[in-house]
């Protein structure tokens, strides 16, 4: 899946990108140890994003987990990662996760790209449900959900656990089919 705003595109995994994500997740090291704790720790050198980028090439085929860079149009830095994950195809239900750069943060392209995503997850793929489970503390991502049309449903207690601390609880927003 290729998609082309302003800015910026969206782009499927490719084994092409496997460098550019382990760069990602060492600039953006301190944004993504809390709550991408095993995306960072399956990038931090090459050669593990090498494998970590077959492993989700082969989950994209099979269609148990969809991820996706976000990269600058101008030179083609990856500046986030957007997983659709939790994949249940009987419940028609999915959970979408994303990650975006300290210099990309703000812009809007997270909002524009969840938008376009959740239309292709809905219509496409067929799914009824989508979810996106945040903490309230992140404020940016909480209004990513809100002006995607997803409603807050509930608090999803000690739903994540960060390293080195104790379980957090979590908000749940959904948006429906």
């Amino acid at each position: 899946m290729f998609l082309e705003f302003k800015e910026y595109y969206l782009d499927s995994i490719h084994e092409k990108y496997a460098w550019r994500i382990c760069d990602f997740c060492s600039i953006n090291e301190e944004r993504l140890k809390r709550f991408f704790p095993k995306t960072l720790e399956e990038n931090l050198t090459p050669d593990l994003s090498k494998y970590f980028v077959e492993r989700k090439i082969n989950a994209f085929e099979a269609k148990e987990e969809f991820l996706f860079v976000l990269k600058e149009k101008n030179n083609h830095t990856i500046i986030g990662l957007i997983y659709l994950k939790a994949l249940d195809w009987q419940k028609k239900q999915g959970e979408l996760a994303y990650a975006i750069s300290y210099q990309a943060e703000g812009k809007g392209y997270m909002t524009e790209t969840i938008n376009a995503l959740s239309k292709w997850a809905l219509e496409d793929l067929k799914l009824k449900t989508l979810q996106i489970i945040t903490h309230k503390s992140n404020i940016g991502s909480i209004r990513v959900a809100e002006k995607c049309g997803f409603m807050w449903r509930k608090i999803l207690l000690a739903e994540h656990t960060p390293p080195g601390e104790n379980p957090l609880d979590m908000e749940l927003y959904e948006r429906y089919a």
